[in-house]
């Protein structure tokens, strides 16, 4: 199991209860009217290869409708899975089973999609130093559990929030009136714990950003061969950063590049959900 130092327990059970108060309503109409009483096994099988989080979302959400239900996760998050290994198992009342079925899906399937999709990419990279990590580019509400799932797939997160660093992108270097002016600004007004990312997209923005005294470059909408001529101009003291378009199935042209970090908006913005189903223990499909 990959170790992953961040805890989102909390934000999980915020999510869960969330969703299940948008989903439930006045109650489940169709598992109301079939089932009285009668309690039965669920089974949460994978059925496609990937890697797991968010798991625990099975937990609370059965917990959160009824305390009886008992759960056994039989995978981590963090896991490698393979199309057909159980990851779960629910039991109690089947009204109660079936209520909470796809929230718990829902959860799971898209984490654990950001799990996989990272992976991939990590793996693209393998042998490289450059490291992958996500952007803000995620959904209103789960921020913690995207970035959360891109550590379960062994990737490393980039801002939680704006107040996490500074970034100067074009529209604040055409504010400021360039690069030199951005980051002078941004100096005079942020800590001396606060780094200073500038966005470069030519070799004259990169060659201020330089002068300027930036921490960090990120090199915008690159090709495999201008970002080698670029990164020849930063120091080795300066974080380089590849950012613009980046997905699993293009980075390895990027690996030799020099960079310390690819970072993939689409690992959260895009994903596809890690296929799952959910299903009572002696149902056949007819």
């Amino acid at each position: 199991m990959r170790q992953i130092p961040l805890s989102v327990d909390r934000d999980l059970r915020r999510v869960v209860h969330l969703a299940l108060d948008e989903d439930l309503g006045f109650g489940d109409v169709t598992t109301q009217a079939i089932f009285q009483d009668k309690r039965l096994r669920g089974r949460l099988i994978a059925k496609a290869d990937g890697v797991i989080a968010g798991l625990d979302a099975v937990r609370i959400g059965y917990e959160m409708l009824d305390r009886s239900v008992r759960v056994e996760l039989m995978k981590q998050d963090g896991d490698t899975v393979q199309a057909g290994e159980l990851l779960a198992v629910a039991e109690g009342r089947a009204d109660i089973l079936l209520t909470g079925e796809r929230v718990v899906l829902n959860l799971v399937q898209h984490l654990s999609g950001i799990a996989t999709e990272t992976a991939r990419a990590v793996a693209a990279l393998k042998g490289s130093k450059t490291k992958v990590c996500d952007t803000r580019k995620t959904l209103p509400g789960l921020r913690l559990l995207q970035k959360y799932a891109v550590r379960c797939g062994g990737g490393q997160n980039h801002r939680m929030r704006l107040d996490d660093g500074v970034i100067i992108k074009d529209n604040h270097i055409l504010a400021a009136g360039g690069v030199k002016e951005a980051v002078a600004m941004a100096r005079a007004h942020a800590g001396h714990m606060v780094r200073i990312e500038v966005e470069c997209e030519t070799l004259h923005q990169v060659r201020e950003a330089v002068e300027a005294g930036a921490d960090v470059i990120m090199l915008d909408n690159q090709t495999p061969e201008s970002a080698r001529e670029l990164r020849k101009e930063i120091p080795s003291s300066v974080v380089v950063e590849l950012s613009g378009g980046m997905r699993p199935d293009t980075i390895a042209a990027f690996a030799d590049c020099g960079a310390d970090v690819i970072s993939m908006g689409s690992l959260t913005h895009s994903v596809t959900a890690l296929d799952m189903s959910f299903l009572l223990e002696g149902a056949e499909k007819r």
